[in-house]
């Protein structure tokens, strides 16, 4: 009994949220979830959560598989709605990131240096996070906003996946 393999969850990006109880060793309960559409996501140089809506799978370095089959797991790179920390910013700067500025120079003056390209997802209504939970093991799909290097690094491999896909069309 204690040498019990299970199949595995394959969560999957869906509005019908699906999480289902199982019983392990020691009676303890995980939280298997099979299908989910928001999760916790932390914005770290803001230190800021909100939840928020996934919207897509778009890398994972592990199986190209699973983000063809929209398949949620940890190091998942996602994108999620901007909406929620777009509404935070503006109640705590006062300043609507995303749009086009009238005047560049009061803007600037205005608020706080943000990230080229996280100003520019804001632009978008997307952002780029990475998935830190275990959905198949605590049934939720947690995580933070890229930023910084990590972004970047992101973004470069987003970029050759896409001009890949691009030259075999």
């Amino acid at each position: 009994r204690y040498e019990l393999g299970r199949q595995p969850a394959n969560t999957k990006l869906s509005s019908n949220k699906t999480v289902r109880r199982v019983r392990v060793r020691g009676g303890n309960v995980k939280w298997r979830a099979l299908r989910l559409d928001t999760g916790n996501f932390s914005w770290g140089s803001e230190a800021v959560t909100r939840k928020t809506r996934l919207l897509d799978v778009v890398y994972n370095a592990s199986n190209n598989e699973l983000v063809r089959t929209q398949t949620l797991v940890k190091s998942a790179i996602v994108q999620v709605d901007a909406a929620p920390f777009k509404q935070w910013y503006l109640q705590h700067y006062g300043v609507d990131i995303g749009r086009k500025k009238k005047n560049p120079a009061a803007a600037a003056a205005a608020k706080k240096e943000l990230d080229s390209h996280i100003e520019e997802q804001f632009g978008g209504g997307r952002l780029l996070a990475c998935i830190s939970s275990r959905p198949g093991q605590c049934g939720r799909a947690d995580g933070y906003i890229l930023e910084g290097k990590e972004l970047e690094f992101y973004m470069k491999k987003l970029q050759k996946k896409k001009g890949k896909g691009a030259g075999a069309a």
